[in-house]
């Protein structure tokens, strides 16, 4: 099957990820093509429109033609212009998925999208978190996946020595608790971790400055972010707010009932959390170890990319 994922611009990298494990990982092929690059993150482009010369608009169109699947993410859908070029133009013989993301729009208007797909009669539809479910119940949940067994998502040899430092890596601070998390640390008088705030930076270094930390914080807002992902592939212990929603679907995902994650759901619960992994650098190791086995049996690259692969065999 060929697949062509659109998308404004790649959310978090998770539709390059997802490409680059269908074509090494399945005898599926297929290609992103992006309009935009937000923030600073430099995630690998694979057909970005402003930089395609006449030859990569010729390889475009070619995509266009002769793909199985129109992949949409977040918001784009077949009226986004890509260059000289309309995915409405090349319908012919296509299936259509639609990829919801979070985007604020989304969770603003869920009703929006809802009565679209369902006037369009678009069926094939996923969410990339349990907790937009809610928004769109017609969805299937599809988990985002990290390459586990890449340098920079597998835990150093051993774990720096010198203060404790706690990693964060908010792409909206608005969004990702980062106020609450500054106050809680600030309440501590000098004697929580030291903070790596990881802001705007390029993805590797991201992932470079998160892996020589002791632990993470994500975000209090229900669910899990790619954030989580990666520092649980590090070996991090990693503090999340998970509902029970949310937990309930990712254990069965998981095929475990033990998820790894550290829950803390406000701020009294942060606090303790963050004093005790910060006092006891065992349980920090323990943590980290059932965070890194559970990657690797329970939320493999492999296993994601195989409940894709199911999903689009239920194509119609």
């Amino acid at each position: 099957m060929r697949i062509l994922m659109i998308a404004i611009n790649d959310p978090a990298g998770t539709a390059i990820g997802f490409a680059d494990a269908l074509n090494r990982l399945t005898d599926h092929f297929c290609r992103v093509v992006t309009l935009e690059t937000r923030y600073t993150h430099s995630w690998r482009k694979d057909l970005h429109v402003p930089d395609l010369d006449e030859a990569g608009l010729e390889e475009l169109h070619g995509e266009l033609t002769n793909a199985d699947v129109f992949h949409f993410h977040m918001t784009a859908d077949e009226h986004l212009r890509l260059g000289p070029f309309l995915p409405a133009d090349h319908l012919h013989g296509k299936t259509l998925v639609h990829h919801h993301h979070g985007h604020p729009d989304f969770r603003g208007n869920p009703g929006k999208y809802r009565d679209k797909y369902a006037r369009l009669g678009r069926e094939n539809l996923l969410v990339s978190t349990p907790d937009l479910l809610r928004l769109l119940p017609e969805a299937t949940w599809q988990p985002n996946l990290v390459p586990e067994t890449a340098p920079l998502y597998t835990p150093l040899d051993e774990r720096p020595c010198g203060p404790v430092r706690l990693a964060h890596s908010p792409t909206r601070r608005d969004l990702k608790n980062t106020d609450d998390l500054l106050d809680v640390l600030a309440s501590m008088d000098g004697n929580g971790p030291r903070l790596e705030l990881i802001d705007n930076a390029p993805h590797e270094e991201c992932l470079r400055r998160k892996r020589r930390c002791h632990m993470q914080f994500d975000h209090m807002q229900g669910y899990y972010g790619m954030s989580s992902l990666e520092g649980l592939s590090q070996g991090l212990p990693t503090v999340a707010g998970l509902d029970d929603w949310c937990a309930a679907h990712m254990r069965e995902f998981a095929d475990t009932g033990d998820l790894p994650w550290v829950v803390a759901r406000g701020r009294e619960e942060l606090t303790r959390t963050i004093r005790t992994l910060t006092a006891d650098s065992d349980l920090r190791d323990a943590i980290g170890a059932r965070s890194r086995d559970f990657m690797e049996r329970h939320w493999s690259e492999r296993k994601v990319v195989e409940r894709l692969c199911g999903f689009y065999d239920t194509l119609r």
